[in-house]
């Protein structure tokens, strides 16, 4: 089924972001159909999400009841993010979603498009570079997989950053957007695609350094509920309401 128009959203991080966060994003996924023919859930959807063989996360149980629903009547597409790259045999099997590990190409109108969640690619210091080769390493995957479901989820939310802003974490995610919107251009110098998605930084942009060749990042929807629509004409930041 072609995109026309795409509707973008990532970063919400249900499960560590506060209760309302998720109410939200059930509102609007109801509207969803009537913002665009297409969904892209770029990234960090959950807090934290690991796809064991006979175990979910409890977390966002009713998003995911949701985006079912949604993908048996338009494409539904995600990356995965940094907290949840783990599940490459639940998404599409079980919900019908197209999905990506790391990046994901698609087509926007009749041009080819791309969407990474960004970490790993420009991180502001070595130590965050590590910590995302470390996390994303098989064996340490595969380890995690050996734990019990309880066990490792409990791990996990003792291990998570919490999302409250402090100085610190606001330089480093200033330095970082600064960091992606440079990487994203020598992307779009090197490949002739419509629009490069990322996120990550939580910081919005957009820009269109080339013509007719743009990079989006939406924001995060746990922070003031940030969401984008593209279409191979065009890209807009929104939020909801609004």
């Amino acid at each position: 089924m072609p995109i026309e128009r795409l509707v973008v959203v990532g970063d919400a991080h249900l499960g560590a972001a506060p209760p309302a966060v998720e109410a939200r994003l059930l509102d609007w996924l109801d509207e969803v159909p009537g913002l665009g023919d297409g969904l892209l859930l770029n990234g960090d959807l959950f807090g934290f999400w690991f796809g064991y063989r006979r175990a979910i996360p409890r977390a966002g149980i009713r998003v995911l009841a949701r985006l079912a629903a949604l993908a048996r009547g338009m494409p539904v597409l995600m990356t995965g993010g940094n907290h949840d790259r783990w599940g490459e045999s639940f998404w599409e099997p079980e919900l019908g979603i197209r999905y990506g590990r790391s990046e994901l190409r698609f087509t926007l109108g009749e041009r080819p498009a791309l969407a990474i969640h960004g970490d790993g690619l420009a991180d502001p210091t070595r130590r965050a570079a590590l910590k995302h080769r470390v996390i994303g390493h098989p064996l340490v995957s595969a380890g995690f997989r050996a734990l019990p479901p309880d066990l490792g989820f409990r791990l996990a939310d003792r291990l998570g950053r919490p999302l409250e802003p402090t100085p610190e974490s606001e330089r480093l995610a200033a330095r970082a957007a600064e960091l992606q919107r440079a990487w994203a251009e020598r992307r779009l110098e090197q490949e002739d695609l419509t629009l490069l998605v990322m996120g990550h930084t939580h910081k919005p942009a957009l820009l269109e350094p080339f013509r007719g060749r743009r990079y989006l990042n939406p924001g995060a929807w746990f922070d003031g509920y940030r969401y984008a629509i593209a279409t191979s004409a065009g890209v807009s930041l929104k939020q909801y309401p609004g």
